[in-house]
């Protein structure tokens, strides 16, 4: 045997003898290590799965309830959406459930449920503000003027998103009011912003026509 091959067996039996006491010393430690290791990955797809799991069955659920609102099931199609208990998914239901009920008429009870979305701080912000416009939308054709002004306040500023949707119900508030000097102002600010939604400008066109000759008369 040459002297590099005795080295070689020598160096590899001292590493065997140090990895034998390394190990003695650290195994239990690096088999727990291992477990906790697998524990940890197994709970997090585990924890993935349910939630996989839970969405499918609020969106089959949402689905579901959303038939039965579009079929004119509206009470039905509320207790289905408010049995919904995956976020996300049980706010939009919420909101369908409102609508629901607002097309059965039920101003009142719709309202209702739009101002507990609105009032409800664990519900994205967006939707909220949602929920306060198509409140103030659904009591358009009853509700006084500063009612709706007062629902609305906080979305006729030049920068808000909601401003163009919140100036069509003030304007359409005050034209069934016969205030159409204020109808009017609405429609001329949506007209006179470049921001406004083609649909809307549209809509904003053919009321600014419809008004002209009425605010000439007052």
């Amino acid at each position: 045997m040459s002297d590099d091959s005795l080295f070689r067996e020598v160096d590899e039996e001292v590493r065997q003898e140090q990895f034998k006491k390394l190990w003695a010393r650290y195994g239990k430690f690096v088999i727990g290590l291992a477990i906790l290791v697998i524990l940890v990955v197994a709970g997090v797809e585990g924890w993935r799965y349910w939630q996989n799991k839970q969405s499918e069955t609020a969106g089959d659920a949402f689905f579901s309830a959303s038939k039965l609102a579009a079929s004119g099931k509206a009470a039905e199609a509320v207790q289905q959406f408010e049995s919904i208990d995956k976020t996300g998914f049980a706010d939009l239901g919420r909101m369908r459930a409102a609508a629901a009920v607002a097309a059965e008429g039920k101003i009142d009870e719709a309202v209702k449920l739009y101002d507990a979305v609105a009032a409800d701080a664990t519900v994205d912000a967006t939707m909220r503000d949602l929920a306060r416009v198509r409140a103030a939308a659904a009591l358009a054709n009853s509700a006084s003027f500063a009612d709706i002004e007062t629902r609305l306040k906080d979305f006729v500023g030049p920068v808000s998103p909601w401003r163009h949707v919140a100036r069509e119900i003030l304007a359409s508030v005050q034209y069934r009011l016969k205030d159409y000097a204020g109808a009017d102002k609405q429609v001329q600010a949506i007209l006179a912003d470049p921001a406004t939604p083609a649909p809307l400008r549209q809509r904003a066109l053919i009321m600014s026509q419809l008004l002209q000759p009425m605010v000439t008369s007052q």
